[in-house]
């Protein structure tokens, strides 16, 4: 007898619920910016909580997400996708081919915040367009996607400017938004300090904006491959820490094996 697994209802979203569970540690993820389901798959079996698959800053499109979020799969890998704008219909296309994490940049204001909420879910909760053939959906076979998504999705909205560390609190505070994400890049250059994320007064601010996220009883992420660094930001109640990416690592590693030669 021929026998196929049927998927009734939106997967559990197992990073969604660690980020939330009292007794769970840390998450450790890894960021891809190589729009390769092959260096996907390799990272996703290494142990990390989590991949972002970053469609923001690199050459990743809606075939290659897809195609790595299916590799991260096979894995048993969590995934994020960082969309490359608060748009609803980049969003959409992103949870449709199965991203159920969204990283959202630049959310400076809790009105953003709210559309961003809305474009995750369906109707009545958000304004997501319903597709039901998606392979979000296991391509129509899974009859409860529709009524089950809303509950699986997650919004990281990501704090990377001084404004949307002004309005931390506001932020949080959308339903909707389940967990605030720090960009010591994007805000390092809005406290003038651009390309100088370490500079003593972009500390202070994040370390500032760390305490009062964990304030909020959201949970917090940044972007940080210094492991000593990481290490504080977690003591402080960091719990989802991006601490290398696909490029960092291939860079590093051809850095090492070449300096045994020099």
């Amino acid at each position: 007898e021929n026998r196929r697994y049927v998927s009734l209802m939106a997967s559990i979203n197992r990073l969604k619920a660690k980020l939330v569970a009292a007794d769970a540690g840390p998450i450790t993820c890894v960021w891809l910016s190589l729009a390769s389901e092959m260096a996907t798959e390799l990272l996703a079996g290494a142990g990390f909580g989590s991949v972002v698959i970053d469609t923001e800053h690199a050459p990743n499109d809606i075939s290659q997400t897809r195609l790595q979020i299916m590799a991260a799969e096979l894995k048993g890998c969590s995934v994020i996708a960082r969309t490359p704008i608060n748009e609803p219909w980049v969003i959409k296309r992103l949870m449709d081919v199965g991203a159920q994490n969204i990283l959202v940049p630049m959310i400076d204001t809790a009105e953003q915040a709210e559309a961003a909420a809305a474009a995750l879910r369906f109707p009545p909760e958000g304004t997501r367009g319903v597709a039901a053939s998606t392979r979000a959906a296991d391509y129509g076979r899974a009859p409860n996607y529709l009524t089950s998504a809303n509950e699986q999705a997650c919004l990281i909205a990501q704090i990377e400017t001084l404004v949307a560390v002004e309005n931390i609190e506001a932020i949080a505070a959308v339903d909707g938004v389940n967990a605030l994400f720090i960009g010591p890049s994007d805000l390092s250059a809005s406290a003038g300090h651009l390309g100088n994320p370490s500079a003593p007064m972009v500390e202070s601010v994040i370390e500032n904006a760390i305490r009062r996220i964990v304030a909020t009883g959201k949970p917090c992420g940044i972007f940080c491959f210094d492991p000593q660094k990481a290490n504080t930001y977690i003591e402080m109640g960091v719990r989802l820490v991006a601490v290398a990416s696909d490029v960092s690592l291939l860079v590093a590693g051809a850095r090492l094996i070449q300096s045994k030669f020099e």
